[in-house]
């Protein structure tokens, strides 16, 4: 989930309480307000019919246009100790709408000069509780709906410009490779914590290329150092087998020494070619043609594996590619070679080039492990294999910005470059 949908939810979830409990104090809030201004007219109404009754005017009918009733009856004479006011909500009939409606009702009583009590009651209709709740809640849920856009909006406008920074080192990210340096890393010198940020990751990368820089310089000098032990040992057992009378036990155990150290060998070559590449020392191009460099391959490979293996092709007259020559004849041998060691017996490879891709496939029972399948010393369980031809591919891919990508249909494994 992105962090802008994330803060977008966690504000809805926060809005919401917040708006109910508005919603509830401004309902409340309107009752009394509305209540206060009723009371206040109603006061003055029940003012002029006391003063009328006290001077003998006239009193007004109770349908004279307004919506006011009022009542006026004496009481006893032990009810008059003084004037009382209070007012309370309920609902009376209007004859002229004939319906029942709520209303506002005083209730108070007054003394006449000569101290009788009279009890005078004013009512006006009033608000229906139930539709101004309703009313609310209506409005509230439209407010709260355009309030979530209006925040969506404002939010993700102000989100995404003041994350422009973090944006743009993540895009920087996924575009690093190891070997690469921090060159051209964005900075935002205006944001502390972002300053902070890629200073960190600017350390961080740059201690990370200093432990690589110096595990190639290992590998590369530690396989160099290995090559003439290496050859000092083979020639040796050579010269032993050819210079030595040997029982047939020995000569079996210097046969398994000699193959040992062969694949020893090719185990140290291909280690340094790796550091080689990694080192960038193979800086010059040319334009090489991959049919040709195929071509001979597959003759090679033809003659060894002979009739069990089939192998059909679908190239087109050239394919130019710009790179180091003995880089991309390692890189097309190991492909091929990989395919005819792992096909199956009375298998086929079938190898084509279109729309700037080559594709090199050989028949399987079941997919490997395309998460592994490119790292250094992975192998699926064939005898003799080093573990390192395809992870020497995926280098020579990786330094010139080829793709290299795996998969498994049909029953075949499909080894994909693109160029």
């Amino acid at each position: 989930m992105k962090l802008i949908t994330r803060v977008t939810l966690r504000l809805a979830i926060v809005l919401l309480p917040i708006m109910i409990i508005w919603g509830t104090v401004f309902f409340f809030y309107m009752v009394k307000e509305i209540n206060d201004e009723t009371d206040d007219s109603l006061e003055d109404y029940a003012e002029m019919l006391i003063r009328r009754t006290l001077v003998g005017k006239e009193l007004p009918p109770p349908g004279n246009g307004s919506n006011n009733t009022y009542s006026i009856e004496p009481l006893p004479d032990s009810a008059g100790n003084g004037a009382t006011i209070s007012f309370k909500d309920r609902r009376i009939y209007i004859h002229e709408k004939k319906e029942t409606e709520p209303a506002r009702e005083l209730t108070m009583t007054f003394l006449d000069r000569r101290n009788n009590a009279y009890r005078l009651v004013v009512s006006t209709p009033t608000f229906e509780r139930e539709d101004l709740l309703r009313a609310i809640f209506t409005h509230l849920v439209i407010l709260y709906m355009l309030l979530m856009l209006t925040i969506l909006f404002v939010t993700a406008f102000i989100f995404h410009y003041s994350m422009k920074p973090l944006y743009a080192l993540l895009r920087w990210f996924d575009k690093y490779q190891p070997g690469n340096g921090t060159d051209n890393m964005p900075a935002d010198h205006q944001t502390q914590e972002f300053r902070k940020l890629t200073e960190a990751a600017r350390h961080t990368i740059e201690r990370a290329e200093s432990y690589m820089e110096r595990q190639k310089q290992f590998i590369g000098n530690a396989s160099h150092e290995l090559q003439t032990p290496l050859a000092i040992l083979g020639t040796r057992i050579e010269w032993m087998i050819d210079n030595t009378t040997l029982t047939e036990e020995q000569f079996a155990e210097l046969s398994k020494m000699r193959q040992s150290l062969h694949r020893m060998n090719r185990l140290n070559r291909t280690l340094l070619l790796l550091s080689k590449i990694e080192n960038n020392q193979f800086p010059d191009r040319a334009d090489i043609d991959l049919v040709e460099i195929i071509n001979n391959e597959i003759g090679i490979y033809s003659e060894i594996y002979g009739d069990s293996i089939k192998c059909s092709t679908k190239l087109p007259e050239k394919f130019i590619v710009s790179m180091n020559e003995s880089l991309a004849t390692t890189m097309i041998t190991n492909l091929i070679k990989n395919a005819f060691l792992h096909a199956s017996e009375e298998g086929t490879v079938d190898i084509s080039i279109r729309k700037g891709e080559l594709v090199i496939a050989n028949n399987g029972n079941e997919a490997l492990d395309a998460t592994r399948l490119f790292d250094r010393f992975y192998t699926s369980g064939k005898k003799g294999s080093t573990g390192l031809g395809l992870a020497l591919v995926k280098s020579i891919a990786d330094s010139y910005s080829f793709k290299v990508e795996y998969s498994f249909k049909e029953s075949k494994h499909l080894f994909k470059v693109r160029f």
